[in-house]
């Protein structure tokens, strides 16, 4: 259990790439929290983003091809090592701090220690699980918001290539169920409040990057009308 204790303490112990010195009008808009001033008077971007959904729906996977540009095709960890990745949005680097989460029910009184000072979730299912998809809004939505209201969330749909594969559509068939559409993951972030709702494959990498562009993005700047406070556990 030594990733849950890593967790808890290495928000602030994220390796980070300094930027450019920025003007004090650009600092005011952004981010107070998530940008901070070092002795040389440089800016450095600190963005946390932890991963939740339930097991199995292919967020280690997800966080490992990103990472690596590589998808693991041997052993997959059952919760991935904390990653700091510096990233470019425009002609500006961030630094995303990657967390993962275990999301067994063994796991409920734990996992919260992940969240303090989180700027952005991901909130995970798999198109080939309508199961995963409906814990989004009966689990994952009200513990992150419970644990951390105001901060971000996107709702990302995992596994896409996987969606159109006969022997998937004829397993759900049976069950008198079919794949989760696009549409019905972009209505759910409407109902939610979800900054919006993202799907990829970390198989192929469809999509991949934009998902943690829009992390970084809806970490950077938050919907008007939503608190955009850090996560914190009192």
């Amino acid at each position: 259990m030594s990733f849950l204790k890593d967790l808890a303490l290495a928000t602030r112990r994220l390796k980070v790439r300094a930027l450019r010195p920025t003007s004090p009008n650009r600092i005011r808009r952004l981010e107070d929290d998530i940008f901070e001033i070092d002795e040389n008077g440089m800016v450095v971007a600190t963005i946390k983003c932890v991963v939740v959904g339930d097991g199995a729906v292919g967020k280690t996977c997800l966080l490992i091809s990103y990472t690596t540009n590589k998808f693991p095709s041997e052993y997959v960890p059952t919760v991935f090592d904390n990653y700091a990745v510096t990233v470019m949005i425009g002609d500006e680097p961030y630094t995303l701090g990657l967390f993962d989460t275990a999301g067994q029910e063994d796991y409920d009184r734990l996992r919260p220690l992940s969240y303090p000072q989180t700027d952005v979730f991901l909130v995970c299912f798999s198109v080939t699980s309508p199961a995963s998809f409906e814990n989004v809004r009966e689990k994952w939505f009200p513990e992150v918001h419970h644990h951390c209201p105001g901060v971000p969330c996107l709702i990302v749909g995992t596994q896409t290539d996987l969606r159109d594969d006969p022997s998937v559509r004829e397993k759900l068939a049976k069950q008198k169920m079919q794949p989760v559409r696009k549409e019905d993951g972009e209505r759910m972030a409407k109902e939610l409040g979800a900054v919006k709702y993202v799907e990829c494959s970390a198989l192929t990498q469809y999509k991949l990057k934009d998902v943690f562009d829009e992390a970084i993005v809806a970490a950077l700047e938050p919907p008007p009308k939503k608190s955009s406070k850090k996560c914190t556990i009192l």
